[in-house]
């Protein structure tokens, strides 16, 4: 009788086991994606995709995996530097990739997922005054008290589902760019191209995530030059169905995304992905 308890115990297991893989790879429900208890908290649905897999020529540089950020530290939620989007978007990406290249340019991805535990990081590390390490890089013309009322910072975010992007332009050959050591002494992100950090990039007006109104995309002090570098790449992106937000030349969002009121809270690695 023991014995016979003993194999059924298994069993039963085994079947729960079983029934559980089942579950993972037919993959979840977007309804049960933020539910702390579910397997959809640590894994993607299926529309989910690593943009290296559809545009592998578009360059990354996912500054949130890493120290050079308005936090000056790893966030929650990115285990691999690598971009993850809903398919049309990574799809929408590739065809504007297609038309930069022949202009002699490249994307650079600088974040695109971004879960829901990286925004809740994002939100503790607001509430604690005191730590302003990279203030005179990212926000230095504001108050950290107020980056919640000036937009800023939100308590859910578009990235998290999954077809908004922050990305730049890169001009071809791109020129090697030096890692970020943290701790150096920080410039401005609105300061000159050859003050601030040196990126790869065209020059914009900013750096990228600089709280500042110069950041908006239609500011009037930036220079003709900057000024054509950002209509270029907003008018090129809306052409594959990309709508810039009018405060961060850098912020895109597929008008057609597919998961409009949904947002995800797995990590950002590809164990993460069921496809």
């Amino acid at each position: 009788m023991q014995i016979a308890t003993q194999f059924r115990g298994r069993l039963c297991a085994a079947l729960l086991a079983a029934l559980t893989a089942v579950t993972l790879v037919a993959g979840p429900s977007a309804a049960a994606a933020n539910d702390p208890t579910s397997a959809a908290r640590w894994q993607a649905p299926d529309e989910f995709v690593a943009l290296a897999d559809v545009a592998p020529t578009i360059k990354q540089e996912i500054r949130y995996n890493g120290w050079h950020n308005f936090v000056g530290r790893p966030v929650t939620g990115y285990l691999e530097p690598m971009c993850v989007l809903t398919r049309p978007t990574a799809q929408a990406l590739r065809g504007a990739q297609q038309e930069f290249l022949a202009m002699g340019y490249s994307l650079k991805i600088y974040d695109c997922f971004r879960p829901q535990r990286a925004v809740d990081d994002f939100v503790r590390w607001a509430q604690r005054p005191q730590d302003e390490r990279m203030k005179a890089e990212f926000y230095p013309r504001i108050e950290k008290s107020t980056l919640f009322d000036d937009g800023y910072i939100a308590e859910e975010s578009g990235h998290s589902r999954g077809s908004t992007v922050d990305l730049t332009l890169v001009p071809l050959p791109a020129k090697p760019q030096r890692p970020y050591l943290p701790g150096e002494p920080l410039a401005p992100c609105y300061a000159p191209a050859d003050e601030r950090f040196p990126d790869n990039s065209v020059d914009m007006g900013t750096g990228f995530d600089c709280f500042d109104t110069l950041s908006h995309t239609d500011d009037s002090r930036i220079t003709e030059t900057q000024r054509a570098n950002r209509e270029l790449l907003v008018e090129t992106l809306e052409s594959y169905g990309l709508e810039n937000y009018d405060k961060e030349w850098w912020h895109f969002t597929l008008t057609d995304e597919p998961f409009p009121d949904t947002y995800f809270d797995f990590p950002v690695t590809r164990l993460a992905l069921t496809n």
